[in-house]
């Protein structure tokens, strides 16, 4: 019986070592089972199966969220970056609530206080960061800021050495290394969730286009897998993932690769979505008019001669952007869901079938933002590997805030560097 009970154990994932944690850590949370779909849509799909039941709530809550993202695109940069903000927290929450269910057991002191002032301090560096990036001149023009701005790094590990002090001053005879596991929780989940969500406004910051176009890719991914999987679905994917199919898989591929190019291409188009984020000193407020650089300007393709045949045309008309959508959407597509996969082992891991109840259908956030967060760790390493530049207008920036020696310096050396390549010569004989 102990032999069968062992290998039982192994089939659901679960080792010996799992079930010691369990008697230290004080058993697995407790599983939400309450059904949270409002009245009004129980009421009304009443007759429906429970597939279809789900189905119909899925799809109604799915287009009110794409509804709710269309509005705060619409508000613009600084309320996306609001947005960006709260969800981490969120995310940040149900992830947090699900180590201090184990956790709270002992009545152990200060982790949820620690945990939300860990948070506090990753946030002041991150943003610190950005805005001494993005807001150069006002921070050096305001007195308070630019002090800030000088000693930052310091005021942030000093921050954070004090969490750490009143970490170690928490310390419970006993009870140390469910301590020390919790202290790990915590900044993995620091690591996963802060540090992604700077990656986003840093995306953002290049130009909405580099928010939204992978964010949609994403969400189109997961509902065309969804459909196709519901409609088509008969092989499965991943023991992870149950209900994942081969057929959505590969259904939502071909799909959001399709919708990334459409979708790029009508945003290419409007200055709005492709100029980078930038703060004019002048009205105090962000801006996004600029002179559309190569990669939003239309240029002629010549088709490969074995679809020539095919579509029946030679060259076509499109933006270099486009095929950098491609490579977004096939990445949405193909390994973005390994953080849906990811976030599925963790909530196995603990027995939980959603992080929250948040969303009527959906789960928590976190559910919703499991492949966004890798999503936006890759769109920030594409756009430093193969897209940005040196960005003329904050070397400026930076340039006018330094001492007139320093300035003068700078332009003697910058003058004798277009001299010598024969720049200069040729624009004083213009």
């Amino acid at each position: 019986n102990l032999q069968e009970s062992e290998s039982e154990n192994k089939l659901d994932g679960e080792t010996a070592s799992d079930s010691e944690s369990k008697s230290e850590f004080g058993g697995s949370p407790p599983v939400p089972t309450s059904d949270d779909t409002p009245e009004v849509l129980n009421r009304a799909l009443s007759n429906l199966s429970s597939r279809w039941k789900n189905w119909w709530v899925r799809g109604i809550l799915t287009l009110a969220m794409i509804t709710f993202f269309f509005i705060i695109i619409y508000l613009g940069p600084m309320v996306l970056m609001t947005i960006v903000m709260c969800v981490q927290i969120k995310c940040f929450h149900e992830i947090i609530t699900i180590g201090y269910n184990v956790y709270h057991s002992y009545d152990l002191p200060w982790f949820r206080t620690l945990s939300w002032y860990f948070l506090l301090c990753v946030n002041y560096f991150f943003y610190g960061e950005t805005v001494t990036d993005y807001f150069f001149t006002l921070v050096q023009r305001e007195e308070p800021l630019r002090i800030l701005s000088k000693y930052h790094r310091f005021i942030s590990f000093t921050l954070y050495l004090t969490g750490f002090c009143m970490f170690v001053l928490s310390l419970v005879k006993k009870h140390y290394r469910l301590q020390f596991y919790m202290f790990g929780w915590t900044h993995v989940t620091l690591l996963i969730v802060v540090t992604q969500s700077h990656l986003i406004i840093h995306n953002l910051f290049e130009g909405m286009i580099w928010f939204i176009v992978p964010i949609s890719c994403v969400i189109c991914n997961d509902i065309m897998a969804y459909m196709f999987g519901f409609f088509f679905g008969r092989t499965p994917l991943i023991k992870l993932s149950p209900k994942k199919t081969w057929e959505g898989f590969i259904g939502g591929f071909f799909a959001t690769v399709l919708f990334g190019l459409l979708l790029s291409y009508v945003m290419s188009g409007y200055r709005c979505f492709t100029c980078p984020v930038e703060f004019n000193n002048d009205t105090n407020s962000f801006t996004v008019d600029c002179e559309p650089s190569e990669l939003f300007q239309l240029q002629e393709y010549n088709i490969p001669l074995v679809l020539q045949s095919v579509v029946g045309w030679k060259t076509v008309r499109m933006y270099p952007f486009q095929i950098h959508s491609i490579a977004l959407s096939t990445f949405a597509s193909l390994i973005g869901p390994f953080g849906g996969f990811f976030a599925s082992g963790f909530k196995r891991a603990f027995k939980i079938k959603d992080f929250a109840n948040t969303i009527p259908g959906h789960g928590g956030i976190m559910d919703r933002f499991d492949c966004q967060y890798l999503m936006a760790t890759f769109v920030n390493v594409y756009i430093a590997s193969f897209i940005r530049g040196p960005n003329p207008s904050k070397l400026i920036q930076q340039f006018l805030t330094l001492r007139p020696d320093q300035q003068l310096h700078i332009f003697n050396t910058l003058k004798a560097h277009l001299v010598d390549k024969g720049v200069l010569g040729s624009l004083e004989d213009a």
